[in-house]
């Protein structure tokens, strides 16, 4: 496919060249923001994350985003070695460093740390934690709706790998979408455990039919704050929402689809397993949830 597209496309800026990223208590040129072989994070995928946006000089929701990042270190028994503030306080250090004051995205990550020897046994990781951010100059450039592919990777089971858990160990997504990529679409779309639609490998999906929004119970996905967000902008604003199972069969028939993330917001499906979605534009509940939340942000990021 010559016209490949990904739900993290951004326009290029040539500025992200020469960022500042706030490493470990100090902000350095992204040519010196250098992370040990021996990391955790590097070695075993042993460390948690999360992705803000900034908007008009406040980062979107950042109580709940602090909210989901303690709770996940505490769920793998990692010590951030910062206070909640200490945390936001870097954020915003790292933005002042980079002249930053809307369209920019943040990844803020924390490791178990360096490790003395290269095996798995958390007291390996004398050193630690590793704590990175990085902030980029950040305009989602998504030109036209995403084609999505099921494949056979699934959500699973809370007690394999909790997929609430936004854990770097990301492997069975990136298999999920180069899954997809390889049936000619552009993210995957993932079932969960008893084959109900759950979520694609990057973002949370939600469908309408006859005008009700549904997406999934949330028992197998990461419970997105995006996510969140729409679901409350339903209930507020009288549009029917449904934390649902529904098939294949359900999806195929739907009237809209969309993604939610942080960095898309919502972002219109066109094409599911080479079947068109409604009229394979964005339909028009998508587009009245897209300007309620935009007019959220402003509200939220004046």
């Amino acid at each position: 496919m010559t016209d490949h597209v990904t739900t993290h496309q951004a326009e290029d800026d040539a500025r992200n060249e020469d960022i500042q990223i706030w490493l470990n208590g100090r902000v350095v040129p992204k040519v010196q923001a250098l992370v040990s072989v021996y990391d955790s994070g590097f070695m075993l995928g042993d460390g948690v994350w999360e992705g803000l946006r900034l908007y008009n000089g406040t980062w979107a929701f950042l109580d709940e985003h602090m909210d989901r990042l303690f709770e996940a270190a505490k769920a793998i028994d990692l010590d951030i070695g910062l206070t909640r503030a200490q945390v936001v306080k870097a954020l915003e250090d790292t933005r002042h460093a980079n002249g930053m004051h809307t369209d920019a995205h943040a990844r803020l990550m924390v490791t178990r740390g360096v490790k003395m020897r290269p095996f798995q046994h958390p007291s390996l990781s004398r050193s630690g934690p590793t704590v990175a951010i990085i902030c980029e100059h950040s305009r989602p450039k998504i030109p036209r709706p995403i084609r999505l592919a099921t494949v056979p990777h699934l959500r699973g089971l809370p007690m394999t790998q909790d997929p609430k858990l936004n854990s770097h160990s990301k492997l069975n997504c990136i298999l999920a979408c180069i899954a997809a990529e390889k049936a000619g679409a552009d993210e995957a779309l993932m079932l969960d455990v008893h084959g109900f639609v759950n979520t694609t490998n990057a973002c949370n999906f939600f469908i309408v039919r006859k005008g009700q929004v549904w997406t999934s119970t949330g028992d197998y996905c990461m419970n997105g704050i995006t996510r969140q967000k729409v679901i409350d902008l339903c209930r507020a604003n009288d549009i029917p929402v449904f934390e649902r199972n529904f098939s294949l069969v359900d999806t195929y028939g739907a009237d809209e689809a969309f993604l939610t993330g942080t960095f898309g917001a919502q972002t219109p499906v066109s094409e599911i397993d080479g079947r068109q979605i409604g009229t394979g534009a964005m339909g028009p509940v998508t587009e009245r949830l897209r300007a309620l939340y935009k007019d959220l942000i402003s509200r939220s990021c004046a």
